[in-house]
């Protein structure tokens, strides 16, 4: 089994803080713009992360085909060998998270809901979950929540075709523990804003990047 690589983005002077395993979404690799983004604004935020790549997403990079991604055991188990790999790096290091974006972060929360998960990882971030696919709201992908070992904190645009505010809360799902949800008012999957608002898309990954370290801060 090849090692796994990680694209790293360490907090200013190197500080001791949290650490963010920190999966890619089903479409982009993990050095797209919005992983970039994402890692930096974590990264001013006091969070180290290190992001990894599914095994199909890999094979993309070595010969530049597009595939599809590899079935939930593979993306899992892949997962769980990228957990095992940053836990065995020599150093000192603080409190140890996983999450990802869509995609990656639906695999965090799987992750987080086996039993036999290693007690040193404190919870997932998700940042933008799929909860269904766009327009089919009827297949809900959170049978598994009920079993959710860990905290797990999911940070949603209100625009989100995957599951928009008002959706999620009729589900009765926000502030059901250990979920923790925070909403950034009209962002899409991406967290782009409408063209009305204020805010830039990198200003609203910022906040998304704030409420996750808030969120992680908390076991400092």
């Amino acid at each position: 089994m090849d090692s796994v690589t990680f694209y790293r983005a360490e907090p200013p002077g190197k500080l001791q803080g949290p650490q963010l395993v920190l999966a890619h979404g089903a479409g982009a690799p993990a050095d797209s713009a919005f992983m970039e983004m994402l890692a930096s604004a974590l990264s001013a935020e006091g969070v180290a992360t290190l992001r990894f790549e599914f095994p199909y997403m890999e094979r993309r990079r070595r010969d530049g085909k597009k595939r599809p991604p590899d079935r939930q055991p593979v993306l899992l188990a892949h997962f769980r060998q990228a957990i095992a790999e940053s836990l065995a790096e020599a150093g000192q290091r603080g409190p140890v998270f996983i999450g990802g974006k869509s995609m990656g972060g639906r695999m965090a929360s799987h992750v987080i809901a086996q039993a036999d998960l290693h007690a040193e990882v404190c919870g997932v971030v998700c940042f933008g979950y799929p909860f269904h696919p766009p327009g089919k709201p009827d297949r809900w992908r959170t049978g598994h929540f009920g079993d959710l070992g860990r905290p797990m904190q999911i940070i949603q645009g209100t625009r989100d075709p995957f599951g928009r505010r008002q959706e999620v809360e009729e589900q009765g799902l926000d502030g059901a523990a250990p979920l923790h949800l925070a909403w950034l008012e009209g962002g899409d999957h991406d967290y782009r804003p409408l063209a009305r608002q204020a805010e830039s898309h990198e200003e609203m990954i910022r906040q998304a990047a704030g409420l996750a370290a808030g969120f992680m801060h908390r076991w400092m």
